[in-house]
């Protein structure tokens, strides 16, 4: 089986059911039997008690009930679609978050990593701070953030698990990255929380899939189930090199793959 759970559609300001038509389209094309969409989740008024900033204000132009209706359009038309979101996980705004999810129906929720306190980590802009850092810190910081995310028990799955590394900034002591990678893992099956394999990677400076072939290995180990995704921002990215995602999850020992309704998890053997 193949699935598609981390798409989004807000950055080019339509929300309506035609565009997501052409989602769906494209997922047929790419042999995607499930297809969601997962918008960031500050993209809403509804969350700025959780994260607020210049660069995250400058983008916040939606009210919920805009998205709530984009899916209860495709509810009508019964067009095959997953609602999730892509929440920034924030250290201390669990309660907060909580409450923002508990208040919608998502069939699945992920948590990632975007933000250690002001520094956005994947965002261009803030490229050259890696620069400025000792980047031993820098991942520290980065997995103590994965590690209370999974913790909280608040997500189905982990976007990019990885995405520290998105500028290519990786620490070459293959030992210090084995135990961030293994502290993550177990906080991960402490709390059944999955993992995405995405192919976001591949089209970012890094030009690797997410995660890393050891950390996905050390997952399989501790029984941490994994999701296909393409992180798509615009429908031509839906499947993008699924190949060598599923031949990573293969590599790794994984024979299944994880898909979620209203927040239940179902297992398929991989296709």
């Amino acid at each position: 089986m193949r699935t598609d759970y981390h798409v989004h559609m807000a950055e080019t300001g339509d929300l309506d059911v035609e565009y997501l038509k052409t989602y769906i389209e494209k997922a047929k094309a790419e042999g995607i039997e499930e297809l969601g969409i997962s918008e960031h989740a500050y993209f809403f008024d509804e969350t700025k008690a959780i994260l607020s900033n210049p660069w995250v204000e400058n983008r916040r132009t939606l009210e919920f009930s805009t998205y709530q209706h984009l899916f209860d359009q495709a509810n009508e038309q019964d067009l095959p679609i997953k609602m999730g979101i892509e929440m920034d996980y924030m250290p201390g705004k669990e309660e907060e978050m909580k409450t923002f999810i508990d208040a919608h129906p998502f069939d699945y929720v992920i948590g990632s990593v975007h933000w250690i306190d002001d520094w956005g980590i994947d965002l261009a802009i803030f490229r050259n701070e890696y620069e400025k850092r000792d980047l031993h810190e820098v991942y520290r910081q980065y997995f103590d953030r994965v590690v209370t995310l999974a913790h909280s028990g608040l997500f189905d799955f982990v976007g990019h698990i990885d995405v520290i590394k998105v500028f290519g900034y990786e620490p070459e002591d293959r030992d210090f990255l084995r135990g961030q990678y293994e502290r993550a893992a177990k906080a991960l099956a402490a709390t059944n929380t999955c993992i995405e394999i995405s192919t976001a990677g591949l089209r970012k400076p890094v030009g690797k899939l997410y995660p890393d072939p050891e950390l996905l290995e050390i997952c399989k180990e501790h029984g941490v189930g994994i999701v296909l995704c393409s992180d798509a921002h615009k429908p031509g990215h839906i499947g993008y090199r699924y190949e060598e995602a599923i031949a990573l999850a293969k590599d790794a020992g994984y024979t299944e793959l994880h898909t979620f309704t209203k927040r239940q998890s179902t297992k398929h053997p991989i296709g």
